[in-house]
């Protein structure tokens, strides 16, 4: 059975660092280009940032310069370091596993970024 579990959501204030995780279990994780994506309320769902089973990563232009993914292929985990927090980064972030045609999400984390 498959599970993409995040962690590390919560109220930050702006300006602010946070990091998510979102640990995998079921699948080879190495081989996975693993994403994370975020919805805002009443908005669509949207790539936030996205790092190869090779480790190239590519973000949305709202959070490059202040948001950096990366993974550790030993604990089968990728991370999501959010700096320079804005309320306009508030959402559910969600994690996402695509392989091939293969692909799993998480059920995501709420990150609100308020004072």
């Amino acid at each position: 059975q498959v599970q993409l579990v995040e962690s590390g959501g919560g109220l930050v204030q702006p300006g602010e660092s946070h990091r998510l995780s979102c640990a995998a279990s079921g699948i080879i994780f190495s081989i996975y280009t693993m994403g994370w994506y975020r919805q805002a309320p009443g908005k669509q769902r949207e790539l936030v940032a996205v790092i190869t089973r090779g480790g190239s990563t590519n973000y949305a232009d709202s959070v490059k310069g202040r948001f950096t993914i990366s993974r550790d292929n030993a604990k089968n985990t990728v991370y999501l370091q959010m700096d320079n927090l804005k309320p306009e980064d508030t959402a559910v972030y969600v994690c996402n596993a695509i392989s091939g045609y293969r692909t799993y999400w998480g059920q995501g984390t709420q990150v609100t970024v308020s004072s």
